[in-house]
């Protein structure tokens, strides 16, 4: 996993990168749209489409003092960008905990992940593609200032 640390929490990443799930992903888009390779620098400066969503994870407190089990969300911000040459990523914003507000260590659904990319990939390839019915799941609501992709105005629930 790769992607910028936090610079106040040294070693505790707010972003990742997960180009070990590139293989998942490719699978399910290479029928439609071809091979597609995986972009490792994480910014959108370059990018030629971006599309902010969300995916699905566990997150457990990373200070040790801290009394917070861990924390399950059906929003994790990610920003889905494609690149020239036939290029993507998706960077996947972190959480932080509400009782001690330390970053979460992720543990990302990967199939809403590879789900949510190879949708959103086959959309800009011009593939027709009904869109996906997700059913409102109960939950908490979204905390924005825990969460990552909204202190950076990157998150989709800043686009509501």
């Amino acid at each position: 996993m790769k992607g910028p640390e936090n610079d106040d929490e040294p070693g505790i990443r707010s972003s990742f990168l997960y180009p070990e799930l590139h293989e998942n992903v490719l699978e399910a888009v290479v029928p439609f749209i071809g091979t597609i390779t995986f972009h490792h620098t994480p910014t959108t400066h370059d990018a030629v489409n971006v599309y902010r969503t969300n995916v699905m994870g566990k997150f457990t407190c990373t200070d040790k003092n801290c009394q917070a089990k861990g924390w399950g969300s059906k929003k994790v911000s990610i920003v889905i960008s494609k690149y020239y040459g036939n290029e993507y990523n998706a960077v996947v914003y972190g959480q932080r905990c509400k009782e001690c507000n330390h970053l979460g260590d992720l543990h990302l659904d990967k199939d809403s992940y590879v789900e949510r990319v190879a949708y959103r990939l086959k959309k800009w390839g011009g593939v027709e593609m009904d869109k996906p019915y997700y059913t409102r799941k109960q939950g908490l609501p979204h905390k924005r200032d825990l969460c990552e992709g909204c202190k950076r105005g990157l998150c989709s629930e800043e686009v509501d």
